[in-house]
């Protein structure tokens, strides 16, 4: 980082902080990536012009961001502070962003948050905006005193709660915020915006690698940011293999073929099989079982068989979680796939 100090009026000195070039080239890709602006957002369209309108009026009400993991909640609310208050939103104190599930207690709520909330911020805007990130995790104790905290300091303070579980906050804190509510983004969106960071990066990515990383980010933005970065650590040309190895999970092909001997019966070649993936490559019995769990709609048997298997897959995840011993759990799982080949 470069500090610059500037000479000011009356011997003063002003100490100005920059990120220099290599510094932000060094940055994660999801801080790097962030949206800065409100357009900037992905797959929340209903949200945009939520608060668009909001910033054309002014009239900021608490407001209450829900929606799973990944999706742009603490993003948006802070595109949102910097087009309210501009640049310097954070260093002059008009936004403050809380924690909630490092300090979850009741007495943060009494002492931070009262102590933020009552004070009057400098600026044309006579409020600042607390973002109470993953306030879900708040206590139902924590979240009572909130309620009124709320209440008593809602000239001086606007409050963003953002939460992946809305059924968490009690209904009083709810009923008091405007809900806006953050879909998973959508598969199309998702591998775009990869693309297009992979572009930046100089970055080879093919089209199964990409698909590779949305299935296990499920919509969640920052964590396929991460697969990708993570997978071009390894290689500048990102495969689906790539992927798979970063990630620490079994391949599909690895799968289909352990599923492909249970149906022809070939039970000592699926044994050697499952143990090379549990003792050699060292895969967990819970990402073998995840993957079973992916390919068994595609098995060629009947729609019943299938609907069985995925029965016996949910007892067989019960047992081996209640202390049995993953290989001999896998291979019963095995025999039962090859007898309803055969019936």
């Amino acid at each position: 980082m470069r500090i610059s100090i500037i000479p000011c009026e009356a011997g003063y000195y002003r100490v100005m902080t920059a990120v220099g070039r290599a510094e932000q080239q060094e940055l994660p890709w999801v801080e790097k990536y962030r949206p800065k602006t409100l357009d900037e957002m992905v797959n929340q369209d209903e949200v945009v012009v939520t608060l668009k309108n909001i910033l054309k009026t002014r009239q900021v009400p608490h407001m209450l961001f829900a929606g799973p993991p990944g999706t742009g909640k603490t993003a948006s609310a802070h595109a949102f502070a910097r087009e309210l208050y501009g640049e310097g939103y954070l260093e002059e104190g008009l936004f403050v962003e809380v924690n909630a599930s490092d300090e979850r207690g009741i007495q943060t709520i009494r002492e931070k948050v009262k102590n933020l909330a009552r004070s009057i911020p400098f600026g044309p805007i006579g409020f600042r905006i607390i973002l109470l990130d993953e306030s879900d995790q708040l206590t139902d104790d924590a979240q009572h005193a909130f309620r009124r905290i709320m209440e008593q300091f809602s000239t001086t303070c606007r409050f963003i709660l953002a939460a992946n579980y809305a059924n968490r906050i009690i209904e009083p804190i709810q009923s008091r915020c405007a809900v806006l509510r953050f879909r998973p983004i959508a598969r199309e969106l998702v591998i775009n915006h990869l693309r297009k960071i992979a572009g930046n990066e100089d970055v080879e990515v093919d089209e199964k690698a990409l698909e590779a990383i949305y299935d296990f980010s499920e919509g969640d933005m920052r964590k396929a940011i991460n697969i990708l970065q993570a997978s071009a650590s390894i290689s500048r040309k990102v495969d689906e293999k790539t992927v798979y190895q970063v990630l620490g999970y079994v391949s599909k092909g690895e799968i289909r073929r352990l599923l492909e001997m249970g149906l022809a019966g070939k039970v000592k070649e699926a044994r050697d099989l499952l143990r090379e993936m549990l003792y050699v490559q060292g895969i967990s019995s819970s990402d073998i079982l995840t993957g079973l769990y992916r390919e068994i709609p595609d098995l060629n048997i009947t729609e019943q068989a299938k609907v069985e298997l995925i029965d016996e897959l949910g007892e067989l995840d019960f047992r081996i979680a209640e202390g049995g011993t993953p290989e001999i759990q896998l291979l019963s799982f095995l025999a039962k796939i090859a007898k309803k080949a055969r019936s």
